[in-house]
């Protein structure tokens, strides 16, 4: 059972071969679209561009809306001190991105960033929340709402 939820913006950047931008996290070594928390005083989209460019180094411009994801399915458990300290039940809204500039980078946040070609994808290891976000961008374009 969650006992937050926080809003948060993934973004769907495709390259004009129409592949798929992805990065690995180095904690849970998960593969997933560029996402992240809303901070104070952003909009969606701000924090869409922000978390791309911070996650991967892309630059991108947003072009649309995959959709708004709000599956109780969906959370996020943070541990602290080998505790439970929070189940997240995120908000998510999932942008459309193309790509204005920057170039591949690794961080602190994606041990691996790299372009995958969408037949590839069954052979990530993607959580299949994020995983809905990315099969409803590529298949449809309405956008969801849970």
């Amino acid at each position: 059972m969650a006992t937050s939820r926080k809003p948060s913006a993934s973004v769907l950047v495709r390259d004009q071969a129409g592949r798929v931008l992805l990065l690995r996290r180095p904690d849970n070594g998960l593969w997933t679209i560029p996402t992240g928390g809303l901070e104070k005083g952003e909009t969606a989209t701000e924090c869409g561009i922000r978390e791309c460019r911070e996650e991967t180094g892309i630059e991108v411009e947003i072009v649309g809306l995959v959709g708004v994801f709000t599956s109780p399915e969906h959370v996020i458990v943070y541990e602290k001190d080998g505790r439970v300290d929070e189940v997240r039940q995120p908000v998510n809204v999932c942008l459309r991105a193309r790509v204005v500039g920057g170039a591949l980078t690794t961080t602190a946040e994606a041990s691996e960033v790299r372009w995958v070609d969408p037949v590839d994808l069954p052979g990530y290891d993607i959580h299949p929340a994020l995983r809905r976000r990315i099969d409803h961008g590529i298949k449809e374009t309405i956008p969801h709402v849970d």
